[in-house]
């Protein structure tokens, strides 16, 4: 009789290159292109002090007669700037690695915050039902029959004015996260309550009833694992919504402070100067916001069609 020599076990970096979802990202020349292009843009960002050629934000460092100088010119005072200057003097390159930060920054806290919200009511509502699931869903019901952005708008302004004036700057990032954070939600809300309902109904769950489970660890410990998949997907998706949410709100003046500018504050400032010549204020920063939204949510497609067992 032949002897049958045991395997060793996989290591968990083994696992992860042999399962499935490794195999439709390395397949998927789209994903892989996306990732490259969001992981470039979001690591240029977190190292924007190393990489930054000038401090854009410096009062000292700006030079006036430097204004308007166009992509890979010498300016007035001899300095280079690859993608340009601003009407300030600023590099272009430089503000867009600090405006990166701040856009990244609030659509991450953002989705962030209407995960854990949306997720949280979602599962009450879903192993719950009743009165508690009619009261939640009907909010959420009212809410995804407006714009997010007028929700935003909304609760922005509401926001703006309960706070003293004196602290209006200093509190308008954390406004602006509260804003776009409370107007997306609903859709975690709907479809986290969806896959509890159908998740209670399982042995598994009866089971832990059975034995005394409180309802808290029953849905932090059994029900939520079994639902995060979902929430997965529609979080990637949202963040690149929360981005696009952010330098909107900044375009329209009512976002992040002039001394903490976004992507979008770069937009608004650029195009005053579209139509006289000086192009590249606006087209760099919104390249830069197209490419990061758009890998961002491409991304998302791939790892919701990665996730359906239907596809695989």
């Amino acid at each position: 009789m032949n002897d049958i020599t045991p395997t060793a076990p996989k290591s968990r970096l083994a696992r992860i290159v042999d399962s499935d979802i490794f195999y439709s990202y390395r397949t998927s020349p789209v994903a892989v292109v996306s990732s490259i292009v969001a992981a470039v843009l979001i690591l240029a960002a977190i190292f924007a002090p190393f990489i930054a050629p000038y401090d854009p934000f410096n009062p000292r460092t700006l030079n006036l007669m430097n204004g308007f100088t166009p992509p890979m010119s010498e300016s007035f005072s001899g300095s280079y700037f690859l993608l340009g200057s601003d009407h300030q003097g600023r590099d272009v390159f430089s503000a867009i690695l600090y405006g990166s930060r701040v856009s990244l920054m609030v659509g991450l806290s953002a989705i962030l915050f209407a995960m854990l919200l949306g997720v949280t009511l979602g599962l009450i509502a879903g192993y719950r039902g009743g009165l508690t699931d009619t009261i939640i869903m009907r909010i959420a019901d009212v809410q995804l029959s407006f714009p997010s952005i007028l929700i935003a708008l909304l609760i922005f302004g509401i926001a703006r004015g309960i706070i003293p004036p004196n602290q209006r700057e200093s509190m308008a990032i954390f406004v602006l996260i509260f804003s776009i954070g409370l107007s997306d939600w609903a859709q975690f809300a709907r479809t986290v309550r969806g896959s509890t309902m159908v998740e209670r109904q399982k042995d598994y769950v009866s089971a832990a009833r059975i034995i005394g489970v409180k309802p808290v660890f029953i849905l932090i410990r059994h029900i939520l694992p079994n639902v995060l998949g979902p929430v997965l997907v529609i979080g990637t998706i949202g963040l690149a919504l929360a981005i696009i949410a952010e330098a909107t709100l900044s375009f329209l003046g009512v976002g992040v402070p002039p001394t903490q500018p976004s992507l979008g504050t770069l937009i608004r400032i650029g195009q005053q100067f579209l139509f006289s010549g000086e192009w590249w204020i606006l087209f760099f920063p919104a390249i830069t916001l197209v490419l990061l939204a758009l890998s961002v949510n491409l991304l998302g497609d791939w790892l919701r069609d990665a996730l359906n067992p239907r596809l695989r």
